[in-house]
């Protein structure tokens, strides 16, 4: 199942080349119309601007992506900032870029620098997350080993969703599902094979990236 990244929180970024000024507005979106709504949003915020170029793209597999210059020499603007999310492989996301002339032409690939990097330095005032398949796992230990199955998931970086301590304890956890087998024999060794292990689902999930 593949992964891929989301926004978990919009944001905002600008440069400055040759004085002119190059504003990224960056937004979650999740359907066409979403997207639409977002981009005339932020063209009656800048209303005062020739161009406030945008893309977007939509669906768990980018299945639907579109871009515009509007009216910035064709190909300098909107593919540009289409490839930059493509390439950051996040989906259901919109961003529109604003440029305020500063007096000084910057040619054809002055302008694909310009609005590449803008759009970079907008993602980079974002929170983004990566959507995974991951399963579901208890595990059930008794009271000797469960420090070091707490040790072991906290070197991993996971903490348990839910914590039953009675006669015994029960933990849940979520891991990717690709590492469902190495975490298996990892925690069975931990234990010296008294953990019990028990899947309990498999699902999308969002993590935060990194």
């Amino acid at each position: 199942m593949d992964s891929y990244r989301v926004l978990l929180a919009g944001g905002e970024g600008e440069i400055v080349e040759k004085k002119s000024r190059f504003i990224a507005t960056v937004a979650k979106c999740e359907t066409e119309e979403e997207a639409v709504r977002f981009i005339e949003g932020v063209k009656k915020k800048y209303w005062d601007v020739r161009h406030n170029c945008s893309a977007f793209v939509i669906g768990d597999r980018g299945e639907l992506t579109r871009c515009s210059d509007d009216g910035e020499p064709s190909g300098t603007a909107g593919r540009p900032m289409l490839e930059v999310l493509l390439g950051e492989q996040i989906r259901n996301v919109a961003v529109v870029v604003t440029r305020y002339f500063g007096g000084v032409l910057l040619g054809t690939g002055g302008l694909v620098r310009a609005y590449t990097q803008a759009v970079k330095e907008g993602l980079a005032h974002c929170e983004i997350g990566v959507n995974r398949y991951g399963c579901e796992l208890e595990i059930g230990t008794d009271y000797n080993g469960v420090g070091k199955i707490l040790y072991l998931l906290g070197q991993k970086g996971i903490e348990p969703t839910d914590s039953q301590y009675t006669d015994a304890v029960l933990l849940r956890v979520v891991v990717p599902a690709e590492d469902e087998e190495q975490m298996r024999r990892e925690l069975t060794e931990v234990t010296f094979g008294k953990a019990t292990i028990e899947k309990k689902r498999n699902f999308y999930y969002i993590a935060k990236d990194g």
